[in-house]
């Protein structure tokens, strides 16, 4: 092999893996996670599994014997873990931090698994390998018994909806394969598993080390259990994949496919149902029907097609619909709505922060969404629902959640590609949740938009101006006020049509409820940036003047508004020269603690970016800032 020229080694190669894919082709495929408790060994158990199951090559075993001597935990014995260990800090900490995916198969079935992290601090990444799991593997240390994450993860995986799960009662070994541990450890878990409706589970005693019970040979050691092994089992759980084939037709479009003017097809992953040509669809949320007229593939059109599979559709009829829509079965479509109840699993260091806008990725569709108070937290180990105000990171509790405009959707319990979904940070891209929808809000079914004669464009034409809403944000005593007021001044001296939104004056109605904690904050300029909006529809040119600490609050309002009337006045004055002018006193009780909250004090304040317009009101007077203002406005129409 070493002398034979280079192509003929990558035939060889090529033949080789043709013939391994061929082999496996047909074998149906379990996705499955190994979770639990910190060193209960997840990944030496999917080493043992990778190495009985002929996974390793020769070289990555010469690699993982001599890992095993410089890093490994067993002393002079193969360490598993170093299979799956890929990261730096998980070797030197002997630790699962990431997520690790490996493949491997048997003569009956493919596998996917994921090895996810033990500690609490890494849930987050968990419930990433969860979310696409048939079936979980919970390992418990027999030492140990069933520990505090060994609920958490069980709970966690129920509540993403997998079915099948394994309590793989571990290291045996280290007390003597004694059954009557093994039967308590099952008894405990069983208990618990009920109260969180975990109807049945398999258990089996194992040592991932020694490998007894993980492949087919029944272990010698452990004469008292009479189940299959792990591998058996695995190889042999019913999977209910044609559940999803029985159901409805959904198909959430991921892009629409127009590779020249004669073509255009709607390409997708099929979540649910099949379809075949000629039947009827629905496009949700629109509502517009139509009918498949062919399924398109690279390999060639289907006669029919069947969820799991990706496909172009093409529909006999010239009909709008684009990424995110869902096309479904035109006598069964799901819901489309804008406020939800649904299960929060939390997953950032920053708490939530009720009634900020935040990303809501659900299938293909993205928008923005905002998140209510919470009506209780979970406690994993009780199922208590604890009262709470927020989430903190690996926090789990239900809310309502509030959309900017419909998204088509089911029950998470009825589908995952429609009930899952993630929020993201706008300003950080970070994902910072994973939530399960539950059902809509009657109120989002009976509140409907009543259409009106005259538009926003007749009130701006009968005031003869353009619409804009004038945001000044700034440190308290930085003259926001102020120059708002003086640019309302001239506004009226030109015959424009203004109303001035100051925050001390809104705090004495709409807002006098709220207090000056981050949540209330939000809230407050929630209110009001809709209150603003109004008013720009009703043709006026608004002005507010409000400190408005958080980009994501202000981005919040830009996106309410039509492209072009939202402009960001930053009164960009320094907290010193702010705190030396403290007109009203509010800067000397903050630094003797007599007032709470207070921006710039003992709350952040986030100047803006990329404001659209910036005035130094050091370097500026105050006509000078609001001249250089109404320059950069104008012209109004």
């Amino acid at each position: 092999m070493a002398d034979a020229p280079a192509y003929e080694v990558d035939a060889l190669i090529a033949e080789d893996i043709g013939a391994y894919l061929a082999q496996h082709q047909s074998k149906s495929l379990l996705r499955f996670i190994t979770c639990g408790s910190v060193d209960d060994g997840k990944s030496t158990l999917i080493g043992r599994l990778l190495y009985d199951s002929k996974m390793i090559f020769e070289d990555q075993l010469a690699q993982l014997e001599a890992d095993s001597k410089r890093v490994g935990t067993q002393g002079q014995e193969i360490d598993f873990a170093l299979l799956v260990d890929g990261l730096a800090a998980e070797r030197e900490q002997g630790i699962t931090i990431d997520v690790a995916y490996r493949f491997f198969a048997t003569e009956k079935r493919k596998f996917i698994v994921a090895d996810t992290p033990g500690h609490e601090q890494y849930t987050r990444n968990m419930v990433t390998g969860a979310s696409t799991a048939d079936l979980a593997v919970i390992l418990v240390d027999a030492r140990k018994g069933v520990l505090v994450q060994t609920r958490r993860h069980s709970f966690i995986a129920h509540l993403l909806g997998i079915r099948h799960i394994v309590l793989a009662v571990n290291k045996m070994d280290l007390i003597g394969y004694d059954q009557a541990i093994f039967d308590q450890i099952v008894a405990d878990y069983s208990s618990f598993s009920e109260s969180i409706g975990i109807e049945s589970f398999a258990a089996i005693p194992i040592s991932g080390f020694k490998g007894d019970n993980i492949t087919a040979a029944p272990s010698l050691a452990t004469p008292w259990y009479g189940g299959p092994s792990l591998i058996a089992h695995l190889e042999n759980v019913e999977l209910g994949g044609d559940a999803a084939q029985s159901r409805p037709l959904r198909m959430p479009v991921q892009w629409v496919n127009r590779p020249n003017l004669d073509f255009r097809g709607f390409s997708g992953l099929i979540a649910s149902g099949s379809v075949k040509p000629g039947d009827a669809v629905r496009i949700v949320p629109s509502g517009k029907t139509s009918t498949v007229k062919s399924i398109v593939t690279f390999g060639g059109d289907l006669d029919s097609a069947v969820a799991g599979q990706s496909v172009t559709l093409t529909l006999t009829d010239e009909i709008d619909c684009s990424r995110g829509d869902v096309i479904a079965a035109a006598g069964d479509p799901p819901e489309a709505s804008d406020q939800f109840e649904a299960t929060l699993v939390w997953m950032s260091d920053e708490a939530l922060k009720p009634g900020r806008g935040y990303w809501l990725k659900l299938a293909a569709q993205t928008v923005t969404a905002s998140v209510q108070e919470p009506k209780y937290e979970i406690n994993v180990n009780t199922m208590a629902r604890l009262a709470a105000k927020t989430l903190e990171l690996n926090a789990i509790g239900v809310a309502e959640i509030q959309t900017d405009r419909p998204i088509t959707f089911e029950a998470y319990e009825n589908s995952r590609s429609l009930g899952g979904f993630i929020l993201i940070d706008k300003i950080t891209n970070a994902t910072v949740a994973a939530g399960l929808l539950h059902f809509s809000l009657r109120r989002a079914q009976n509140v409907h938009w009543q259409a009106t004669t005259i538009t926003r464009a007749d009130h701006a034409a009968l005031k003869n101006q353009q619409p804009r809403v004038l945001w000044f944000t700034g440190l308290s005593g930085s003259g926001k006020s102020t120059i708002a007021n003086a640019v309302e001044q001239r506004l009226n001296l030109m015959n424009r049509h203004t109303f001035l939104l100051d925050g001390d004056n809104v705090r004495h109605g709409l807002n006098k409820d709220l207090g000056f904690t981050e949540a209330d904050r939000i809230e407050n300029i929630r209110r009001v940036g809709e209150v603003a909006r109004l008013m720009a529809d009703a043709g006026l040119v608004v002005l507010t003047a409000f400190i408005s600490p958080f980009r994501a609050e202000r981005q919040m309002v830009r996106e309410i508004l039509p492209e072009g009337e939202f402009i960001e006045i930053f009164v960009d004055t320094p907290l010193s020269v702010a705190e030396a002018r403290d007109v009203k006193g509010l800067y000397k009780k903050a630094r003797a603690g007599e007032l709470k909250n207070f921006t710039g004090i003992d709350s952040p304040y986030e100047p803006p970016e990329n404001p659209d317009i910036r005035v130094n009101t050091v370097e500026m007077t105050v006509d000078e800032a609001a001249d250089e203002i109404i320059r950069q406005i104008m012209p109004l129409k």
